[in-house]
């Protein structure tokens, strides 16, 4: 029994220093250069009066009060903790802090007097005793160290109040996230249904004029559903992956049109390990089907490309070589789901950084072309900013990266 508690971590005060040794060290380092300032002050100030005192006097002097400074100021900083300035409380928080404006003063001006008893006066050559320094210092000090105690009080308020600000600013960071994340997820499950519907609309026209390839299309079709639910909590993927979603759904489609459609593409070899969202070109060639090649008697070509840009951006673009859309003149074009869908899914992963065109091509049909940022890894395992202090860095564990250990995620 002795043996298990002795083996129990214990914290220390040794653990607590070399915990909070930065904040320890900034602490004492604000009042040593304020004694520093301070003995300046005196030293010149002495000159000036015709009583010259030695810097090592004006250094003991200054530090000694600068140390009964530092002391009392760790009281009014506790205090601050501990009572908050909170709605309801205001009036509790005034008279505590008027006390301990009292206490401050009457603790400090104690503090300098036992320090400093025992010298000899600059004035007189007398020896200074506690109870004669006790009484001068409490009347020349009081109203100092009263406005110097506000002064603390209101920094600390400051203080508390910044930091509320920033607690509630990532929150309302979290919950944006969150609700972010919501909305590409109903994207998702709309896009699904309406997929599925359109494939089974296309099976349902072969039922009858060909059973062996509506039996086979339902078994390509099962495979697809099955890849699709794999990855139904995944908002992007790699372009390879998207390619080959994107193959398997054209099997389907070329079963029910083998001599009318001619499918190309021309994939920069690069861009193979792209994140691009899921299923965001399969209603993009679907469009290019229903609107470019189905209203046609002759043969029909859809073109998919993808291709880097500047280095940075990643452009995708599907093609067909149909009639073209109408002009605007003569109806106004309304989208349909699964356009609406990804211009939706576009903003909500990319904000501004992305565009979407959809128009005739200079060749002849509609070109639909997408650009967005390369990277590589998913919005969802991207690590998350979290804005902290060299202070919370230290007391936390951790370590601030250098600028070489650092890698970027796009391209």
């Amino acid at each position: 029994m002795a043996g298990r508690l002795n083996s129990v971590p214990r914290m220390g005060s040794s653990s607590w220093i070399v915990k909070h040794r930065r904040g320890i060290g900034l602490y004492a380092g604000v009042w040593i250069v304020l004694g520093l300032v301070m003995a300046a002050e005196v030293f010149i100030a002495q000159q000036v009066w015709d009583k010259p005192i030695t810097w090592a006097l004006a250094l003991r002097r200054s530090f000694k009060e600068m140390l009964a400074y530092a002391i009392c100021t760790l009281a009014v900083l506790w205090l601050c903790g501990r009572v908050r300035h909170e709605g309801g409380r205001r009036g509790r928080w005034f008279i505590a802090h008027m006390l301990g404006a009292l206490a401050f003063s009457v603790s400090h001006v104690a503090l300098v007097s036992w320090l400093q008893a025992g010298e000899r006066s600059v004035q007189t050559g007398e020896i200074l005793t506690f109870n004669y320094l006790f009484e001068k210092l409490l009347v020349s000090y009081t109203l100092s160290n009263i406005f110097k105690y506000w002064i603390l009080v209101l920094g600390c308020l400051g203080w508390h109040y910044y930091k509320a600000y920033r607690e509630r600013e990532r929150q309302a960071s979290a919950l944006a996230t969150e609700l972010v994340q919501a909305r590409l997820q109903a994207l998702r499950m709309q896009i699904n249904p309406h997929f599925l519907f359109n494939t089974l609309n296309t099976i349902s026209a072969l039922v009858h004029e060909n059973p062996d390839a509506a039996d086979l299309m339902i078994v390509r079709l099962s495979k697809l559903l099955r890849r699709t639910l794999d990855r139904e909590d995944v908002q992007e993927v790699p372009l390879r992956e998207e390619l080959e979603f994107l193959k398997s759904y054209l099997e389907i489609e070329q079963m029910r049109f083998p001599d009318r459609l001619t499918v190309t593409f021309d994939v920069e070899p690069k861009t193979q390990d792209m994140l691009v969202p899921h299923l965001i070109l399969q209603p993009l060639v679907e469009n290019a089907l229903r609107h470019g090649i189905l209203p046609r008697e002759e043969p029909g070509r859809v073109e998919i490309s993808a291709h880097l840009v500047d280095g940075q951006h990643l452009e995708l673009k599907v093609r067909d070589n149909g009639n073209g859309l109408r002009a605007a003149s003569d109806s106004p074009r309304r989208e349909g789901i699964g356009l609406q869908n990804i211009r939706s899914r576009l903003v909500q992963l990319y904000g501004d950084a992305q565009k979407f065109e959809i128009g005739n091509a200079s060749t002849g049909g509609v070109e639909a072309r997408i650009l967005m940022p390369c990277c590589m890894i998913p919005r969802s395992q991207a690590p998350r900013v979290v804005v902290m202090s060299a202070t919370e860095v230290d007391a936390a564990g951790l370590s601030l990266p250098t600028s070489a250990s650092v890698k970027s995620n796009c391209c």
